[in-house]
Formats: structure tokens, C-alpha cells, sequence
């Protein structure tokens, strides 16, 4: 008999005004048949519905916070500090898990006899429109060996299909305001010995776009957090024709 690992899975979701997409979300967690989930929503003091489909679940979810927070990364970290898991799972409203069993098949993936719980587990990441159908699989796939290198390429593994140990998570950044996680991957993978790839597809992203406006400033954001962790001259060598676009878009 293989002794596998059975590690609890802290599977956070920030939510502000969400009812139209948050159910899908809760159902996908509740209904996953690896059963050491802690789930833990953290609202910002939604206007909507978001707290009566909340309600209708509560009994299956471990922590619920509704409070005003400083955006999305300040509700993250509050997450984070409830939560008690062996690894963080941020699972925004309207994303979900690829199946019923994506966390049975995340564990099985691990060796066996693992003396030590690999720091992060990534896989890969479908993109999904509203009704939950198959747009495309997300464009910048995970490469087979992840390093903290590895994201000088770009965020190579999206943010909800990297699953960190928690105890090498340190709070988000709070001075980025839309790339906070691109970052706050990087300093995970700088502590960890051992990033184990699932090969799986693990999350349903719910294809939503950013507008032009908030992707030109994650981009900027994106540059400031590879110069501070890649070195400037580095960043611009690998960069040289992404920062003429943006000079030229002036």
C-alpha cells in the first residue's frame, strides 16, 4: 500500500458583489471528492446577493468574512491568515475546478513516500465563458520544470492553478494593485525546494478580459516586479521590444 500524502487544501474565494457568478464556484469546491478542503469566503461587503447564496452553503464552508477590505489583495490576505491548510488555493468568484475529482488527481499526482510536501503544485488552466464552456486553454502554459526563473518568461502558470505551501506564503504586496500575485508567486518559488507540475488541467478561469486601461498598468506593474526580482538590465534585455510598445503607445 502507497502511502500517500493527504494534504488540506485552504481553498479561498473573494467575492464582491458576485451573486451571478459565485455559486458555480462554491458548488465546484463542495462537490469535489477529496474531502480535506477547508473553504473560506471572504467578502467585501457585498450590495448584491452575493450573501444569500453564501448562506445557502454555509453549513459546507469553514469561515465566511463580510467587511469592507482595500481591494482584492487586502481580502486575500485575510483569507490567507484564516486559513490553516497545508497549501492556499485562491479561487476567485466565477472560476472553479476543472472536475469533481481535480483535487483527488492533484494528490495522486505526488510521489509516494513523499517525505516532504512539494512547496508548490501548479497545473494548467482552461478559459471558460459564462456558461461554463470551453473557450481555449490558456495561452502562456506551465512549463515542465518550474523555477522562480521560469517567470521571466510571464506569469507561466495561472495564479489559481498554483497552489503554495502555506507556511512559505507571505502576505500580497498591498503597493501593486493589479499584479500583486504575479509577485507574491515569485517569493513562494524563491522558498521552495520542490514544484511538482500535476500535468493536469486544473482550473475553469472565467474568461472575463481586463480593459485596456488596467492591462496597460498590470503590464507597467508586471515590469517593476520582474526588475525588483530579475535585476533592471536583465528585465529590459528580455523585455527590449515590450517597453518600445509601450513607449510608443505614449
Amino acid at each position: 500500500m502507497h502511502n500517500r500524502p493527504t494534504p488540506v487544501f485552504s481553498v479561498i474565494t473573494v467575492t464582491y458583489n458576485a451573486a451571478a457568478v459565485l455559486e458555480d464556484t462554491i458548488q465546484s469546491v463542495i462537490s469535489q471528492t477529496y474531502h480535506h478542503v477547508e473553504y473560506i469566503i471572504v467578502d467585501g461587503a457585498s450590495k448584491d446577493g452575493t450573501l444569500d447564496i453564501v448562506h445557502r452553503y454555509r453549513d459546507r464552508i469553514a469561515r465566511v468574512v463580510s467587511e469592507p477590505d482595500k481591494g482584492l489583495y487586502d481580502a486575500m490576505n485575510k483569507g490567507m491568515a484564516l486559513a490553516t491548510g497545508d497549501y492556499l488555493c485562491f479561487l476567485n468568484a466565477g472560476d472553479s475546478f476543472h472536475e469533481d475529482d481535480t483535487l483527488q488527481q492533484l494528490v495522486h499526482s505526488l510521489p509516494p513516500h513523499t517525505e516532504e510536501l512539494p512547496g508548490v503544485i501548479y497545473g494548467d488552466t482552461d478559459l471558460v465563458d459564462g456558461e461554463g464552456h470551453f473557450v481555449r486553454r490558456r495561452r502562456l502554459s506551465p512549463p515542465d520544470v518550474l523555477t522562480w526563473h521560469s517567470f521571466r518568461q510571464g506569469m507561466l502558470v495561472c495564479h489559481q492553478a498554483f497552489f503554495a505551501r502555506r507556511d512559505l506564503a507571505e502576505p500580497y504586496n498591498l503597493d501593486y494593485r493589479f499584479s500583486a500575485d504575479f509577485d507574491w508567486c515569485i517569493r513562494v518559488m524563491k522558498k521552495a525546494h520542490t514544484l511538482h507540475n500535476a500535468h493536469l488541467v486544473v482550473i475553469d478561469y472565467l474568461d472575463e478580459g481586463l480593459t485596456t486601461a488596467n492591462r496597460r498598468a498590470s503590464l507597467l506593474e508586471r515590469f517593476r516586479i520582474m526588475a525588483k526580482h530579475y535585476g533592471l538590465l536583465s528585465t529590459v534585455a528580455h523585455h527590449a521590444w515590450f517597453v518600445l510598445r509601450l513607449a510608443l503607445k505614449r
